[in-house]
């Protein structure tokens, strides 16, 4: 199976979970993912009074500079280890 289909069946197999992750394993879920898609994160930090917003960036600004395949692969090998 090519990085790509694996990377689009963990995008339903995470929606599929028993149980819902722990916040920080969501964050890096999200990060992850938008790395994967989008590469570096863009545009301004959200402000102080947006605490989601603002964990969600910073968690996707901590992966500048891995590369989308390897941050599929991170994503992929998460999701496995989540469905055990």
């Amino acid at each position: 199976m090519s990085l790509t289909a694996e990377f689009e069946q963990a995008q339903i197999d995470v929606k599929q979970l028993d149980q819902r992750p722990a916040n920080d394993v969501l964050l890096r879920l999200y990060a992850l993912y938008k790395q994967g898609t989008h590469g570096d994160a863009e545009g301004k930090r959200p402000g102080v009074f947006d605490m989601v917003g603002r964990a969600k960036f910073d968690a996707w600004a901590a992966l500048a500079g891995t590369g989308k395949e390897d941050a599929q692969r991170q994503y992929v090998a998460l999701v496995q280890q989540l469905r055990g």
